[in-house]
């Protein structure tokens, strides 16, 4: 590995990134950026790639940017990641490590699935540092609510792994000894999907929500009659009736 930041390795359909920059909290560096959106983009590209599992080693998964570095890692790179992860037709879960600051934060948001553990914290802290937290606010307003996001953003203030649950930003906490099973085990639950219909998920969710009731419903008789139609589908129902596994899926899942 080097003396990379960024370290990604692949196993069983899951492309695992790992951020390693403990001495400065993983903050984001221009450097830190860079490698994250190089790992990143070649996991989204591999075709053998079904997941994306995304974790830090430290007791801190990002400190958000390296004010060391001035920030221009945040305003360059960092908006192109934040878009690769939510418009990625593959999973992308976060196993939190450890305490998520600023910029952390909003990359934590952008994950799909993500497990923290009970003992950290969350901060949203910009404004204490006299500067805006506008690129991080893209993504938290898809998962949280206005009300959250407005006292954590205009206070500054810490709040925990629970509160974070709560209010959609975290999909579940846990207690911290047991993040890395949790984790494991929704990543199993990933492999069982078929591919085709786990990239379909986002789009989904994302053309429902715009969409009224009737003309919603209408759409999605017609996204769904499509799946129906399909070879997943059909390979699906036939493992189904067959008291087998499908092929996408673990042989002993």
């Amino acid at each position: 590995m080097g003396d990379e930041l960024v370290h990604m390795s692949a196993m069983g359909g899951i492309a695992k990134i790992t951020l390693d920059s403990p001495a400065n909290r993983n903050a984001l560096s221009d450097r830190l950026v860079e490698e994250l959106e190089t790992r990143l983009g070649t996991a989204l590209a591999d075709g053998a790639v079904r997941a994306v599992h995304l974790t830090a080693t430290g007791t801190v998964f990002c400190a958000g940017a390296d004010l060391k570095g001035g920030g221009s890692a945040v305003t360059s790179g960092f908006p192109r990641i934040l878009a690769a992860v939510l418009g990625s037709a593959k999973p992308v879960v976060a196993e939190v490590n450890g305490h998520v600051r600023a910029g952390g934060v909003g990359l934590v948001a952008a994950c799909d699935i993500v497990v923290a553990p009970a003992g950290a914290t969350f901060a949203l802290n910009e404004v204490r540092l006299g500067l805006l937290p506008a690129i991080v606010a893209v993504p938290l307003l898809r998962r949280v609510s206005a009300r959250a996001l407005t006292r954590w953003l205009m206070t500054g203030e810490a709040f925990g792994a629970e509160e974070a649950a709560a209010a959609g930003l975290v999909s579940m906490a846990v207690p911290d000894d047991r993040v890395a099973e949790v984790t494991a085990a929704v990543l199993d639950a990933l492999r069982l999907g078929a591919p085709g219909a786990l990239a379909g998920i986002k789009p989904l969710l994302a053309s429902v929500a715009c969409r009224g009731v009737d003309d919603g419903l209408v759409w999605a008789a017609a996204e769904s009659a499509g799946r129906f139609a399909s070879e997943e589908a059909a390979e699906g129902l036939a493992a189904f009736r067959g008291h087998r596994p499908p092929r996408w899926a673990p042989a002993d899942g």
